[in-house]
């Protein structure tokens, strides 16, 4: 699911959790796209996080949370922008005909 909770009031949101709660405890693998960590904090087993369109961390979800292992999110995690890596790739951009 690709962010299935954006834009939505904070009624309607709770419930799309719910749902995806029942059918995790079902027995379905779910992979849940979002930017809300309090939302992956409530929902993750396992988390996966990205940056400049690279996987840097995986990791059960409560020690990247606790203590994460890499660097970067580390730092996403204290609030940084994490803004290195994305000149790189619209450089890239911009040379592409």
């Amino acid at each position: 699911m690709d962010e299935p909770t954006s834009n939505l009031d904070p009624a309607s949101a709770a419930h799309i959790e719910t749902l995806v709660q029942e059918y995790a405890h079902a027995g379905t693998r779910i992979l849940f796209v979002g930017h809300d960590m309090g939302q992956a904090r409530r929902l993750a087993d396992d988390l996966v996080f990205m940056h400049c369109g690279r996987i840097v961390a995986h990791e059960p979800a409560v020690p990247f949370f606790d203590n994460p292992r890499n660097p970067l999110a580390a730092r996403f995690l204290a609030g940084e922008l994490l803004v290195e890596g994305f000149q790189e790739l619209n450089r890239e951009e911009d040379r592409t005909p």
